[in-house]
């Protein structure tokens, strides 16, 4: 899906040439291939302060597919300069780069955006756009700690560089659901699901969340998890 996007976004004539990544401007990145909105993407990356230390470091970009990614790498060129110490290692550099603090909303941020947070590389920004689809958002930040990976230490060490904005969750009509749309959420699981169903079948529909403990399969702390995200 995300190669059909790039490839509708593109406007200019294609060619592969060498390029620095921590140098290349908006209309090179387009002219590898990118789409404009990700030609922009890595702009604003580099812009910031973000670093290529070597041609493989374009692996944690997400806007950059795995296809992209092989077909420009041999093309990724990073002079000496940009190394800051040999004494430094990689991690240093890394951290060097994002020097500026940053309180970013993990509602809307983008993986640019994630990895701009101390303590978060593109790996758990990917991870956390994947969660955060899958909830249809975040209400409080401790969900973060139901990302795979991402334990209370790195949680202490992330957690006063976000914030939950005023962006509203995704949420499911609990009436009109299929078994589908229900399983999408982490919280439930099958058994569960159909119960829901089958409680709707035999009583009709639900008028609020006093109904759903009704439901032996649903314990409350259950409840209260998948609360924000369903409706009436």
């Amino acid at each position: 899906m995300r190669d059909q996007v790039e490839a509708s976004s593109r406007r200019k004539t294609v060619k592969l040439f060498k390029f620095d990544p921590n140098t290349l401007t908006k209309d090179g990145w387009e002219t590898l291939g990118l789409s404009a909105r990700q030609a922009q993407s890595i702009v604003n990356y580099t812009d910031k302060g973000g670093r290529f230390y070597k041609p493989e470091d374009l692996q944690k970009m997400y806007t950059i597919s795995p296809e992209m990614y092989k077909r420009i790498l041999p093309y990724a060129h990073i002079p000496e300069s940009v190394n800051l110490s040999r004494n430094e290692s990689p991690s240093e550099r890394k951290e060097y780069a994002k020097k500026n603090p940053v309180i970013v909303d993990i509602n809307t941020a983008d993986s640019t955006q994630l990895d701009d947070i101390k303590g978060i590389g593109g790996t758990f920004a990917l991870r956390i756009l994947k969660y955060r689809e899958r909830l249809g958002g975040f209400y409080k930040k401790e969900q973060l700690l139901e990302v795979y990976g991402l334990d209370s230490a790195k949680y202490g060490e992330i957690k006063d560089q976000i914030k939950i904005g005023n962006a509203p969750l995704k949420t499911i009509n609990i009436n009109t659901a299929s078994f589908d749309d229900l399983k999408r959420n982490p919280y439930l699981t099958f058994k569960q699901i159909n119960a829901i169903i089958q409680y709707r079948r035999q009583h009709g529909n639900y008028t609020g969340v006093a109904d759903l403990k009704k439901i032996i399969l649903l314990n409350q702390q259950v409840i209260d998890k998948i609360t924000p995200y369903i409706s009436f």
